[in-house]
């Protein structure tokens, strides 16, 4: 099966059981992630060949993590080595990545202090057929952005087929430009995109048809959910398939719009959450899976959102359920 490559920042989670830190017990949880890492991750747990691109800086926390990417048979071959630190955040087990709980602590990381013409492209998507990266990717400085659009530029140049993931976090886009700056020209190489009507308005500038949806039916947000596609494939033509993710309270589905159909998942009950970080992930991983085995749409969103349910009761930013056990959930 072709290669996938993930490009994005690698994250350490520092994960306290409670919201307050016992300083008396010296031992605190961390994990391995990163939007795009988390990707990769299940891409390769689900038997896809996957690899991951970041930067790190050459110290025995960076031989620990390509220890570990090895043993999760991640190809770490494109990361470049540079800078002197990797980025960390600060969150509480079980809350959410969108929550003021949240603390960053990535300035001046590695990946964040990437420059033009540091990493060849040209080189690293050799033997590599599909390119995901998030707007996280490019929320860091606009040298980050920049070397966003440069792989972009190389990858459509190659013909690789390119996936984002709209994922938004307030806390970030801290730079001297906001988001519809940056966005919209990094937008219009991907064929695949990822996200929700509200990330939509803010990373692309298409307003939603819907300011929130409190008060709303699943039927409401799925028809909003199309009106908002619609514009989204109407600016951006070179785009061939959305999905999104329709959350109402406990209530998650979604939504898959291909090149000739509209197809929704059946609704999930969620309960009692363990760990919400990473689910955007897992769907995002079941999107490129599915594609890559051309499922049919209503196949392929079932298992998205069952991916992304599934990591809901999973600890840590990455998913271990095989694609059986993301099937199960779908029944």
């Amino acid at each position: 099966m072709s290669k996938v490559l993930c490009f994005g920042e690698i994250l350490l989670r520092f994960s306290p059981a409670k919201s307050r830190i016992d300083f008396k017990n010296t031992s605190i949880p961390i994990f391995i992630g990163g939007a795009e890492l988390n990707v990769a991750h299940a891409l390769a747990k689900w038997d896809v060949s996957s690899a991951y691109c970041s930067a790190m800086p050459k110290n025995f926390i960076s031989d620990d993590i390509l220890d570990y990417l090895k043993s999760k048979n991640i190809d770490s071959s494109p990361i470049h080595f540079s800078g002197n630190r990797i980025g960390i955040y600060y969150l509480s087990q079980g809350a959410d990545v969108k929550s003021s709980g949240i603390i960053f602590d990535r300035a001046n990381s590695a990946f964040s202090e990437l420059q033009l013409g540091m990493i060849d492209w040209k080189t690293i998507f050799k033997d590599v057929s599909w390119f995901h990266f998030s707007a996280i990717a490019a929320s860091l400085t606009m040298s980050a952005s920049d070397v966003c659009l440069e792989a972009l530029q190389v990858a459509s140049a190659m013909g690789v087929t390119i996936s984002l993931d709209l994922n938004y976090r307030d806390k970030l886009w801290k730079y001297e430009y906001a988001p519809l700056d940056i966005m919209p020209r990094l937008a219009k190489y991907c064929n695949v995109i990822m996200g929700n009507m509200w990330s939509v308005e803010k990373l692309l500038g298409i307003s939603s048809p819907i300011a929130s949806s409190e008060g709303k039916t699943v039927d409401e947000l799925r028809t909003a959910s199309q009106e908002s596609i619609a514009a989204l494939k109407s600016t951006y033509p070179n785009l061939s398939t959305v999905a999104y993710t329709l959350r109402l309270g406990d209530s998650y589905s979604a939504v898959w719009s291909g090149d000739s159909e509209t197809t929704f998942s059946k609704e999930h009950h969620i309960a009692d959450a363990i760990d919400r970080v990473g689910s955007g992930d897992c769907f995002m991983g079941g999107v490129i899976y599915s594609t890559l085995n051309k499922f049919t749409a209503q196949d392929a969103i079932d298992f998205c959102a069952a991916a992304a349910v599934g990591k809901l009761y999973e600890k840590g930013d990455v998913t271990n359920k095989t694609v059986e056990e993301v099937k199960a959930l779908i029944a």
